[in-house]
This record gives structure tokens, C-alpha cells and sequence, in this order.
């Protein structure tokens, strides 16, 4: 047997996979696309009709692209009634919302998150059962109660009015972000030295700045476009500017070029909002945990 050689048995190879087919994108992209097309055309129609010629403007067969440019459309709107008036109140009403905002529903989400108390649950219930009315449904209500009150056609009514309609939004939106905050960072920050109220502040508060700015956001934009109750609660002396875009629809019939103009010179604040918060509002929310 020396003179025979050992020869191992060979072991087979196992076959290699062939490499899965990516999967094409292109589907994906048309979605997108569309989305795009759909969600993005009517902000292209505005900002046409407003620096387009008015008589183009009511053209029978209006043409998808620019047929002209004019500025008359601008000074129109600004002419045609008071804009600096309405815009200034609209500014006010809506940042007033958005500091109370925060501020009463950060410590509203706060208390549901960490605190267990009794009622909670129907605390939370209610807070989405408020949601599920339709705000038309208490156009009455809202402004018999604020009649009484003495804040019809003031400011501070109006506010209030927002308040209502933006906190159960912004308490269930940051409950969900402070839910997702690890209790270890403050524990730890409360065994370092630390109060309650200061590992909130240091630890806490830091990585609830995205959801912070996206519901600010949010709340901004929904008392900026309000309109309805604006129009029950407000007179024409101290109307806002979603009401003053009503002056431009006379018994003559409406004036659709100037409208677009006021339109596009409301839209201005919300886009220079966004513009500044953007990277907030797409920062991860634990981001800062993981700093030394």
C-alpha cells in the first residue's frame, strides 16, 4: 500500500450565487415625479398669474407658459387696501401661537410622557378625540364663548381660538418625541449632580430641538392660513391676511392677477421659515446623545 498515493476525496464547490438583478428605480422615480408635478403646479400657476399681464390673466385659453412679465400685478395688491396692516397681525397672531404653543405643550407632553398619574389615559384618548372634530362644528360654540368673554374682534380672542385647534397637535406630536428619549440620559445626568428640571434642560431639551421645530412649523403655518375663523371672529378694521385677500373679489368680479400677487407676498414668510429650520426639522432626534 506505500506505493499507492492517498488521494483526498474531493469536495465539491458549492455553487455560487448569481448576483441578484437590482431592482430598477425607475418606478419609484415616476411616483416621485408625479408627486412632485402634482404637489408643485399650483404654486407654479400662482407665481405665473402674478407676474403675468392681468389681461392674460382671465385669458379664455390660458397658455402653461410665461406669456409676460409686469410688476403691475404687485402694486396692485398693495394698493387696492391696507397689506402691511393684515400681514402685521397675521405675524403677531401666529408667533404668539407658536411661543404659547411650545411652551404649554412641551410641559403637557412632558407630564403624559415621565409622570404616571391618574386619568392619564384618558387624558390621551382625549386628546385625540379633540382632534377628530371638525372646526366647523364650533364656529358656534367658539364665538358665543368668546362673545361673553369680552374678546370678540381682538386679538387675544383669536389667539386663544388657535390654541385650541394647535396644542392636542403639539402635545401628542412631542409626547411621541419625548417618549423616544431614553429615561437613562436623565437618570444619569440626575446622578451626576443634576435636578430633575436641570437634566431636562441639558439633556433632554437638546434632543427634543428637531420635534420642537417641526411643530413649531406646523403650528405657524396652521394659524398663518386660517381663514374661516378669522373671518367669524375678526372685523374688517383688524382682519388678517388671509381675510385681506378677499378685497380683491369686488361686484365687478375678481381680480385674479393682483390676488396671486397678494398671494405669492403671503407665501414669502412661510418659505423663509422653512428655509431657516430646514436642517432641524431633518436632524435625528438622538443625534446629540452620542457627543462627548
Amino acid at each position: 500500500m506505500s506505493g499507492l498515493s492517498a488521494t483526498a476525496p474531493s469536495v465539491p464547490r458549492k455553487a455560487e450565487k448569481a448576483p441578484r438583478p437590482r431592482k430598477s428605480k425607475a418606478g419609484w422615480n415616476l411616483l416621485g415625479l408625479f408627486v412632485f408635478l402634482t404637489a408643485g403646479f399650483p404654486v407654479y400657476w400662482m407665481l405665473n398669474t402674478a407676474f403675468k399681464p392681468a389681461k392674460d390673466a382671465i385669458d379664455p385659453d390660458p397658455s402653461l407658459l410665461p406669456t409676460g412679465f409686469t410688476l403691475d400685478n404687485f402694486r396692485r395688491a398693495l394698493n387696492i387696501a391696507d397689506f402691511w396692516g393684515p400681514v402685521g397681525r397675521s405675524l403677531i397672531v401666529s408667533l404668539t401661537v407658536v411661543v404659547i404653543g411650545i411652551f404649554v405643550g412641551m410641559l403637557a407632553a412632558l407630564a403624559i410622557s415621565r409622570f404616571a398619574f391618574r386619568g392619564r389615559k384618558i387624558v390621551i384618548v382625549g386628546i385625540l378625540a379633540v382632534q377628530m372634530v371638525p372646526l366647523v362644528a364650533m364656529i358656534i360654540p367658539v364665538f358665543l364663548l368668546l362673545n361673553d368673554l369680552g374678546q370678540y374682534d381682538r386679538l387675544t380672542g383669536l389667539i386663544i381660538t388657535y390654541l385650541t385647534f394647535i396644542l392636542p397637535f403639539t402635545v401628542w406630536t412631542l409626547r411621541g418625541f419625548i417618549v423616544n428619549i431614553p429615561r437613562e440620559l436623565e437618570e444619569a445626568a440626575m446622578v451626576d449632580g443634576c435636578s430633575r428640571t436641570t437634566a431636562f434642560i441639558r439633556v433632554v431639551f437638546p434632543l427634543l430641538a428637531p420635534g420642537l421645530v417641526a411643530t413649531s412649523v406646523y403650528g405657524f403655518i396652521q394659524a398663518w392660513n386660517e381663514y374661516l375663523y378669522a373671518l367669524m371672529l375678526m372685523s374688517q378694521k383688524n382682519q388678517t391676511a388671509t381675510v385681506w385677500l378677499g378685497n380683491f373679489t369686488t361686484k365687478h368680479g375678481t381680480e385674479y392677477a393682483p390676488m396671486m400677487a397678494g398671494s405669492t407676498m403671503m407665501a414669502v414668510p412661510i418659505v423663509v421659515l422653512f428655509l431657516l429650520v430646514q436642517r432641524k426639522m431633518a436632524a435625528g432626534l438622538t443625534a446629540g446623545a452620542v457627543k462627548g
